[in-house]
This record gives C-alpha cells, structure tokens and sequence, in this order.
C-alpha cells in the first residue's frame, strides 16, 4: 500500500461528559475520533474525500474537512510531535446508545478504510457518578492552579502538575491524560498547539500496559516561557487504547502563570 493512501490507525466512539467552567452546553455529549498514519507526499486532508460515522438505528455524522476549532467542534488536529493527524468531532446530544459504531473513510483516490466498535455504557455509569460526588475534591486539589503566579525562582524545566484520582477518591480505576497549551482560560487553549502532552495511547503502544492508570502527576517534558500564562486539563477515561474507550471526562481547565 502505497505510503500516500490514507489508513485508519485507530478510532474513537464514545461518550463525553463536558465540564469546561463556563460552557452553555450541555454535560452530556459525545464524540467520533479516527487518527491516521502519517501519509507522505502530501497532507492527510488533501487526501480524504470523506469521512462518516455510522450507527445503530441509522445514526449518521459526517466529519468536516476542515481544520478544528473551539467553535466549530469538528474537523481535524495536526500533531507535530508525530507528524500525524486525526478528525473528531464533539456532539453535544447526549451520550450514546449502546451498540456497534462504524468510521468510515474514503480517499480522493478511491480507496475506502473502515473501523468498528462496541460502545458500553457500564464505564459511564460507575465514572460520572463518582466524579461528580468528588468533583470539589479533586479540583481543590489540583497544583498549580487557581490562577496563581508561580514563585519567583521555579524552573521553567520539569514543571510537575499533580491532582488527586477516582482510584483514591472513590475506589475506581481511570486513565488520565494531560495536556498544556500557553492561554487563560478553556478558550484560549488551542490544541492545535500544545506545549506538552501526556499522550498515553503512544505510550501504550510503546510497551506501557498500563500507561495512565490511576495517574495522579505529570512532569511536564518541555521548558515554559517565562512570564506566560499556561491552561492545562486533565481528561479522564476508562482506557489507553482509542478503540475501546467508552468515556471520556473532560475536566476544567487550571491556570497558571511562569515567573
């Protein structure tokens, strides 16, 4: 196959429960994701002729060609550090129905991609509940946060983000993923460009079974500027392997700022 032609490398369909600070939308939604192998010669969008989630009783959704944003929810995100892309689209219409969902992509050149999965409710029932009964605990506990400057002397370097989990909080075992972009608020964070990020599902396929779990800390791998502002989130999810997530957890944005 010939290194240009598009190929799914893994996909997402599952649940969403939204709780950016000072969104209108509603908490419960969900959302489609493929990622890509990277594709030479050209971008991967110029490549695709469409993309379309299916599901069960007739439950359809066409991914944008278009890039992503924090307005229009749907489209794709380019990841530098991998030189790869992947779509996704949010939908704010609840959570899903249980049962089989479909990706489907077709290329400029013809060729037609498809990935399947399971969606399971049961992770949804036992995480949203206890994240909601500990949600004042955990934000409480999340440094840095609160809006604060950082003392004057902290190294721009290793800068370490910690929090509290749902495995200590409420018993329950959970994945977490942790991203940092410069930007005060949910708003300003572009994740088209992120600083750092703690990409568990690469780290999963490097070897790490259990990349994520119950992780209560990152050490930020990338030096800050100094005098910036910087938001991070954590999102929490019941899996390290794209395919077979059947929630994610988006949690509020922290907020910093460098010496």
């Amino acid at each position: 196959m010939a290194e240009s032609t598009v190929r799914i490398f893994d996909i997402m369909a599952c649940n969403v429960y939204w709780d950016f600070d000072g969104s209108p939308l509603p908490r419960e939604q969900h959302k489609f994701l493929v990622s890509f192998y990277p594709t030479k010669g050209a971008p991967t969008p110029e490549l695709i002729d469409s993309i379309v989630a299916y599901g069960p009783d007739g439950y359809r959704v066409e991914f944008a060609n278009q890039r992503f944003t924090p307005d229009n929810k749907n489209g794709y995100i380019y990841d530098r550090t991998l030189d790869y892309y992947w779509y996704m689209v949010n939908l704010a219409t609840g959570f899903l129905p249980e049962g089989e969902y479909t990706i489907e992509v077709t290329g400029k050149d013809g060729t037609v991609d498809r990935r399947s999965r399971m969606q399971r409710q049961e992770s949804t029932d036992a995480l949203v509940p206890a994240y909601r009964e500990h949600r004042q605990q955990i934000l409480d506990s999340f440094a840095p946060s609160g809006r604060q400057r950082l003392p004057e002397g902290t190294a721009l370097t290793d800068l370490v983000c910690s929090w509290r989990t749902l495995k200590e909080l409420a018993g329950r075992d959970a994945y977490y993923i942790y991203r940092l972009a410069e930007g005060g608020s949910a708003r300003e964070f572009d994740t088209q460009n992120l600083t750092w990020w703690d990409n568990i599902f690469f780290q999963k396929l490097r070897g790490d079974a259990t990349a994520g779990l119950n992780r209560d800390s990152v050490t930020v791998a990338a030096e800050l500027k100094p005098d910036t502002t910087y938001a991070y989130f954590v999102e929490i999810t019941d899996s390290n392997v794209q395919s077979e997530t059947n929630i994610c957890i988006f949690q509020p944005h922290q907020v910093f700022t460098t010496p």
